[in-house]
């Protein structure tokens, strides 16, 4: 019924869990835990329709309306116990999830600060449910490029759930480990824990660690940070002296670079990893295959001057595309969003994953190009310029615009 975290492997467990079993197996720093593996799921829907009459969209309120069976629940409070009942992460772990094929970034539901058997159960249920969110069946959708689509029936999907002991990070962030051997290991970093970074609503520092060790980094003006309070994640504001220090030092960025070396050696491939760093120690979170690397940060002296007035952001995605601006503050935005508008907005968290579907673009004012949108608009072959400071109100809506998803730039017809 409960599988330890250090015994998880991916055909039972899914590939997060598997590669994190993975990882504690080859003696790498990853918090301690267990799975509710696929069977646990199965046996919860084993009497639904599985949508084949009713559809997927039926099947998430079909499982969110049922009571966590009572075995479970048992389970899960012995191993809470075993862990100490500490406050606990509860993240998805998809059989769709985590693939060299597809990331599905974003695409299920995680918690943090759960605390107590009860708390985790409710999570653990809707982890499940969340594989026929929105986002999620609109991300298995069969119109993705390459090849990417997930055409299994709702009956052959399965939805294991990872619950770990809570790290309270002082600093977080993420890291893509190069194709090459001799390529550069990305590294974002920001103050307080991981989810303003893979959410895009922090722009965080960034750093690239050269196959020769050399360092370049980018501080940005980290303005907020999260951070558990009791069973409550709050955003704080992050106090003006620490906004434009460096989250991370050069030694730091170097050390985890050789740790991201030492994990895709382990797990045979270049990794986007989920990193924390909580009392001095560096834990990894996640790693999975990289599905759609970054566009390289652009050689200011290759590149060409911009036209006067066009705004300038960071590379997201490659490729250009022009169409009407579309500003989008929030889902109540939603519904203006038509196929072919650029999107221009604060962030894009993972629920916006069905407007992506349908933009030419995106442009944000903050995020970097590690976060779950950054890269889930790699896989769907939209270009993406991100961190554009006040982009919502420096471009209105139904300006034509054209944005460059490999230098940065975004311009108006009339620049």
């Amino acid at each position: 019924m409960i599988v330890p975290l250090v015994e998880a492997v991916s055909d039972t467990c899914g590939g997060k869990a598997g590669a994190l079993g993975t990882l504690l197996r080859a003696g790498l720093p990853v918090p301690d835990g267990f799975v509710v593996p696929y069977a646990a799921y199965l046996a919860a829907v084993r009497d639904l329709d599985l949508g084949e009459s009713d559809g997927p969209d039926a099947m998430r309120p079909a499982i969110e309306a049922r009571p966590v069976d009572a075995s479970v629940i048992d389970a899960l409070g012995r191993a809470l116990d075993e862990l100490g009942d500490p406050p606990v992460a509860v993240r998805s772990s998809a059989s769709n999830e985590d693939t060299g094929r597809a990331s599905a970034a974003g695409q299920h539901e995680s918690f943090l600060a759960v605390r107590g058997v009860g708390g985790v159960a409710d999570a653990v249920r809707a982890c499940w449910a969340s594989l026929f969110s929105p986002r999620a069946i609109d991300y298995r959708r069969e119109d993705r490029p390459d090849d990417r689509r997930d055409d299994r029936p709702p009956g052959e999907l399965a939805m294991a759930v990872i619950v770990q002991r809570q790290l309270d990070a002082e600093v977080s962030g993420v890291m893509f480990t190069p194709a090459d051997p001799y390529g550069a290991t990305e590294i974002e970093a920001s103050w307080g824990l991981g989810p303003s970074i893979v959410g895009g609503t922090v722009t965080p520092d960034a750093y690239r660690v050269a196959g020769d060790g050399t360092v370049t980094r980018t501080i940005a003006d980290k303005r907020t940070r999260l951070d558990r309070h009791g069973t409550r994640l709050v955003v704080r504001d992050v106090p003006a002296p620490a906004r434009d220090r460096a989250a991370i030092d050069d030694a730091t960025a170097t050390r985890l670079a050789e740790l991201g070396e030492e994990i895709a050696a382990v797990l045979g491939g270049p990794q986007d990893i989920e990193w924390a760093i909580a009392d001095g120690r560096t834990w990894i979170l996640q790693a999975r295959p990289v599905t759609a690397a970054p566009p390289p940060p652009p050689s200011p002296s290759a590149a060409p001057d911009a036209p006067a007035g066009a705004l300038a952001g960071t590379p997201g995605s490659r490729g250009t595309a022009t169409g009407a601006a579309r500003i989008v503050r929030g889902p109540g935005d939603f519904a203006r969003v038509s196929p072919g508008d650029i999107l221009v907005c604060p962030f894009t968290d993972p629920a916006w994953t069905p407007l992506l579907r349908i933009a030419a673009g995106v442009v944000t004012e903050t995020g970097g190009v590690l976060s779950h949108a950054a890269i889930v608009a790699r896989e769907l072959g939209i270009p993406a310029v991100l961190g554009v400071p006040d982009a919502t109100g420096r471009l209105h809506d139904d300006t034509v615009i054209t944005i460059d998803g490999t230098t940065g730039a975004v311009t108006t017809r009339d620049a």
